[in-house]
């Protein structure tokens, strides 16, 4: 089965967000890096893409046959998905066990685990 992990970056302090991360030493930024490159060589994983802050997005809506676009996230939340990943594996319990593995999801963030649709 396969799965889609959404990475919730929260509070989990990134590269991108200078004063979060030069709180953590050396060894932790390194643990963060090393955490992460474990898990997308993991069987089964098949690695997505980091994405911008969500101040960067732009939502799209179609009213009344017009399309309207906004600037930033279609809603305001700290929890913005900041990556995601593709998992094949046997089970739930499989994704779930990947996606505690994750930093973002042990440091402030959350992971969000569902199956993918397959007609």
């Amino acid at each position: 089965m396969k799965y889609l992990l959404l990475i919730h970056q929260g509070a989990a302090p990134t590269p991108r967000s200078p004063e979060e991360w030069d709180r953590l030493s050396a060894d932790e930024q390194h643990a963060v890096y090393a955490a992460y490159k474990a898990v997308t060589e993991t069987p089964g994983v098949t690695p997505g893409l980091q994405l911008q802050p969500a101040e960067t997005a732009t939502t799209v809506r179609v009213e009344e046959g017009r399309t309207v676009t906004t600037d930033g996230p279609f809603a305001e939340t700290k929890e913005a998905i900041a990556g995601y990943l593709v998992f094949e594996g046997d089970d739930l319990d499989a994704a779930l066990e990947l996606a505690a593995r994750i930093p973002a999801a042990r440091m402030g963030g959350a992971v969000e685990v569902r199956p993918v649709a397959e007609w």
